[in-house]
């Protein structure tokens, strides 16, 4: 397993496409309902190696992540070369908050001299994916060119 296992509510959004992989694979409706009763390894080999190419596929068109707290707020952004970070991070006790994008841009507007704001990057190994795949489970999640445009335009 590269990645991780789709749940069950991930798979059921992904039932046709599923099936389509069964087939594929040469794994008819019958034969599944088998393998699930009979051969839960082999079965669940399966959805493994369906939930990677299905999480491949994913991050494959993610080039921008976010994780906000209270008092921090980190984009990401990723191309095949490197990955970029603007942080953005309240430096003492405050009463703003960068856990929301009304927050933030009220802490922008009333604290700005609270924040400290900077730009790093560095290189992107071999598996882009799996580099994104790590900053998901850490708790990014997807965000978009916008708001990394406006971030990058403080700096």
């Amino acid at each position: 397993m590269k990645y991780r296992a789709l749940s069950m509510e991930e798979l059921e959004v992904f039932s046709e496409d599923f099936k389509h992989f069964l087939i594929i694979n040469g794994v008819h409706h019958e034969e599944w309902v088998e393998m699930n009763d009979s051969k839960k390894e082999q079965a669940n080999q399966l959805v493994i190696l369906f939930s990677d190419s299905v999480l491949q596929k994913v991050y494959e068109k993610i080039q921008f992540l976010e994780h906000r707290s209270e008092n921090h707020c980190r984009v990401f952004y990723i191309n095949n070369k490197e990955s970029q970070l603007i942080s953005l991070t309240l430096k003492n006790e405050s009463s703003e908050s960068l856990s929301t994008p009304e927050s933030i841009h009220s802490a922008l507007q009333n604290a700005s001299k609270e924040i400290s704001i900077f730009k790093t990057n560095k290189e992107i190994g071999k598996d882009r994916e799996l580099e994104i795949h790590k900053l998901i489970e850490q708790g990014c999640v997807p965000s978009d060119k916008l708001f990394w445009n406006s971030l990058e335009k403080l700096l």
